[in-house]
């Protein structure tokens, strides 16, 4: 880290070791990047989504609708252009960081779960896509069911590391281990 300034260097852990639930949430994290990055290109490369926009799957419940999301949850931001695009890829980068920092440190199974999840995700939708492409690419139709929204395999990785998150923090008790 000699490359680093002092200034910077000084406030980075001494010690980058990983515990072993550190090492599943990587793990955890890695899959979904995987997932995520394999189930975009086939769709993209294999299923050509782009140029049809639409393939019936369960019609009219289920469908894969191509969407390309500029913007962050929902569309928004969805306007702010380049500018906008590189200050969320350095708003996912810090929170990348962040959230690697606290998982390699995380004690518990659910914990470390939720943050690989919610790290795979981040990096797999707000990292990847957005520097490469310049938009996450989102197919995922459930409008047939009244759901508004067209989501892929990141965003569920994002939801289901927060539900994993928050049974962590109702089960978790201080002073025990792994309920």
């Amino acid at each position: 880290m000699s490359f680093l300034p002092n200034a910077l260097r000084s406030q980075l852990p001494k010690d980058f070791s990983v515990s072993p639930m550190g090492r599943l949430a990587f793990a955890v994290a890695a899959g979904v990047v995987v997932a995520d990055q394999l189930s975009k290109w086939l769709i993209v490369h294999v299923v050509d989504l782009p140029d049809r926009l639409q393939a019936p799957v369960a019609p009219p419940v289920f469908n894969l609708t191509m969407v390309w999301n500029h913007g962050v949850t929902f569309g928004a931001f969805r306007n702010s252009g380049e500018v906008g695009r590189w200050v969320l890829v350095a708003v996912a980068a810090a929170v990348v960081l962040v959230l690697a920092n606290v998982a390699r440190t995380a004690e518990r199974k659910l914990l470390a779960v939720g943050l690989g999840l919610i790290l795979g995700g981040a990096i797999g939708n707000n990292l990847i896509d957005r520097v490469l492409l310049g938009a996450v690419a989102d197919f995922f139709d459930f409008s047939g069911l009244y759901f508004p929204w067209v989501f892929n395999v990141a965003d569920i990785a994002i939801d289901l590391g927060i539900a994993c998150l928050a049974a962590d923090m109702l089960v978790a008790q201080p002073g025990r281990g792994q309920p």
